[in-house]
């Protein structure tokens, strides 16, 4: 990259005001190198996991031994930590669970569902937007309409960028003035359809009962978050963008080369946080959507990813899954080499200020079990402990580690989900 912080010349701070309320703009400057480097998270799940046999250890602490997939990490098990007796409790119905992964919303199969706020969104509306996306959800394979990590405190699913060129293009292409300027026209009538609701919303506010008052008050939030969000894109519209000279990817429409779309969206993870685009990202891979599919070269799945994950104790099935999630943790491998051998701010790595967050909504997709999640943490600044092993029967919120990690992020917060406390055993 060529610069790593292409904001330092805008100075510190600048407010603006817009829409009726005053916004702070993000940070836009370079840290100091007496300031800590900032906090980033990547939330990576695969909606149907790993074969549970061959991921967790069967030992624990520090020097625990290495079970067959993390074997693959070996040259970084002192910088990461496996979890195992960590779920979300009430959170079951299968492959219902996969968007309730940042969640912890709980009986996701009930009638009236609806979500909550993901584990990014939340950590977005404390930190505020620092940088030119305040988040970036990916999906690879994904059923847009359907999946997604990211959900807004209404329970609305952000759909996920699923085309590595766009999103190369939003963060490193510049426009010309003539479409800088379409750009603010279009900022400009979101927010007028978001005044005239306002108007119509208060036309029919009197007289609502309690619970519906509380609802609507609710929607005013999100509406008045939105307004704050669009005022902010209109400031950062007017930026420079930062450059690099990672040429613009292509896209790979074929679903069945998987581990080359995963491997595109991880490289354009880390040119986003080396650009300081944006500091937390979500990626769902959406194996449900995947047809048969290249494990390697010249080998092909004789089925797709979801019947395959079916196995049913199959030998020959079990040994394409156990290739599957091999090449899994090599591609987590390659993500942590790339972040380590990447300079941050204060002579850290890119790695020191990212947390890594792998996992999955099923513990054992055979048959469906929540519990017992795949849960892997590398990076951010931890202590890493080894393998921490909770109650396999009895689980630990996994939303405890979600709590430990807002709280390594700098936000100061005891409660998310359905935590009941921080994490022990994960020192910062």
């Amino acid at each position: 990259m060529t610069a790593p912080h292409p904001f330092n010349r805008i100075p510190r701070r600048r407010f603006l005001s817009g829409l009726g309320v005053t916004v702070g703009l993000p940070w836009l400057e370079q840290t100091s190198a007496q300031e800590a480097g900032p906090k980033r998270m990547l939330l990576i799940s695969n909606n149907l996991g790993v074969l549970p046999q061959h991921f967790f250890p069967k030992d624990t602490g520090p020097g625990y031994t290495l079970p067959p997939y993390l074997k693959e990490l070996v040259a970084f098990q002192k910088e990461f930590t496996v979890f195992s007796g960590l779920s979300h409790p009430a959170v079951t119905g299968g492959h219902s669970t996969e968007n309730c992964f940042l969640t912890a919303a709980r009986d996701p199969t009930r009638s009236g569902f609806r979500n909550t706020i993901s584990l990014d969104q939340y950590a977005a509306e404390k930190l505020g937007q620092r940088t030119r996306f305040a988040t970036l959800n990916l999906g690879v394979n994904i059923d847009k309409a359907n999946r997604s990590l990211s959900w807004t405190r209404d329970g609305v699913l952000l759909p996920a960028e699923d085309s590595p060129s766009s999103l190369f293009r939003r963060m490193f292409i510049q426009g010309d003035a003539k479409a800088i300027a379409a750009r603010l026209e279009q900022l400009k009538a979101r927010g007028s359809i978001l005044d005239a609701v306002r108007e119509d919303i208060r036309s029919f506010q009197r007289g609502l009962g309690g619970s519906d008052q509380s609802r609507l008050d609710q929607y005013l939030t999100s509406v008045r978050e939105l307004e704050e969000r669009l005022a902010i894109s209109g400031a950062w519209e007017q930026k420079p963008k930062p450059t690099t000279p990672t040429p613009e990817p292509k896209d790979i429409p074929d679903k069945a080369r998987f581990f080359p779309k995963i491997q595109l969206m991880l490289e354009m993870a880390r040119l986003a946080f080396e650009s300081d685009s944006t500091r937390i990202i979500t990626l769902m891979v959406d194996g449900f959507a995947t047809p048969p599919f290249e494990i390697e070269a010249q080998q092909r799945t004789r089925d797709g990813y979801h019947n395959l994950s079916h196995h049913g104790q199959s030998r020959e099935k079990l040994a394409e899954l156990a290739k599957v999630d091999l090449q899994q943790m090599r591609q987590l491998r390659d993500l942590f080499a790339a972040l380590a051998s990447t300079p941050a701010t204060a002579g850290n790595r890119l790695l020191d200020e990212t947390m890594v967050l792998y996992g999955s909504n099923l513990g054992d997709a055979n048959v469906h079990n929540c519990t017992n999640l795949p849960i892997l943490l590398a990076g951010g600044g931890f202590k890493h402990a080894g393998h921490l092993a909770f109650n396999t029967s009895n689980n630990k919120p996994l939303c405890n580690l979600f709590v430990t990690m807002l709280q390594q992020a700098g936000i100061e917060t005891g409660h998310f989900g359905s935590s009941t406390g921080t994490l022990s055993g994960l020192q910062t």
